[in-house]
């Protein structure tokens, strides 16, 4: 089995990663270390930062996650700051902000940094469109999931086997895997 090491230090991004990764014969191996990340509008250029950072601290190929949740009508919030904003404002806050808006189209996506020590880092972007959902349904996934609504069902709903063949990071983790094999 080959074996990738996966610098992140949230269970629910590790558990995901790990299974989808395990289907295509693939051992993950958590390090929870972690990387400052860069404070951009963007998630590529953090994705591709944290992995050169830890590949080089590290001395080995490593990859790193950084995703979040595009909200149209916020102009894209909370976007890179979604950890932060899930940690101190939650999801109940987020629909209470969204209370009133009838535009709730909204974007999932990931960002895998891959580098090896020495190379300069690739990123693979993944998107899953949806909607922000009226109440938080369903206790599955972590983070935003119970919220974010895929076509009448939210990621929380769905259940991980189900998720891991739609999500964000699965569709930025199968090109990845593209261009390793």
């Amino acid at each position: 089995m080959r074996k990738i090491v996966f610098v992140t230090g949230n269970k629910g991004k590790f558990r995901e990663v790990k299974d989808i990764l395990a289907d295509r014969g693939y051992e993950v191996i958590q390090n929870t270390d972690g990387y400052p990340e860069l404070q951009e509008d963007e998630l590529e250029p953090i994705a591709a930062y944290g992995a050169k950072l830890s590949a080089e601290r590290l001395g080995m190929p490593v990859m790193v996650d950084d995703s979040g949740l595009f909200i149209e009508v916020l102009n894209g919030f909370p976007g890179p700051y979604s950890a932060f904003v899930e940690k101190n404002l939650g999801n109940q806050r987020i629909l209470k902000i969204m209370e009133d808006e009838t535009d709730r189209k909204a974007v999932f996506r990931s960002v895998i940094g891959y580098c090896e020590p020495g190379s300069e880092p690739l990123t693979f972007t993944g998107n899953v469109e949806g909607k922000i959902a009226f109440e938080e349904l369903g206790t599955g996934g972590f983070g935003y999931d119970p919220i974010f609504d895929y076509n009448g069902k939210t990621f929380g709903e769905l259940g991980d086997d189900f998720k891991n063949t739609v999500s964000h990071r699965r569709r930025a983790l199968d090109k990845f895997l593209e261009w390793l094999e």
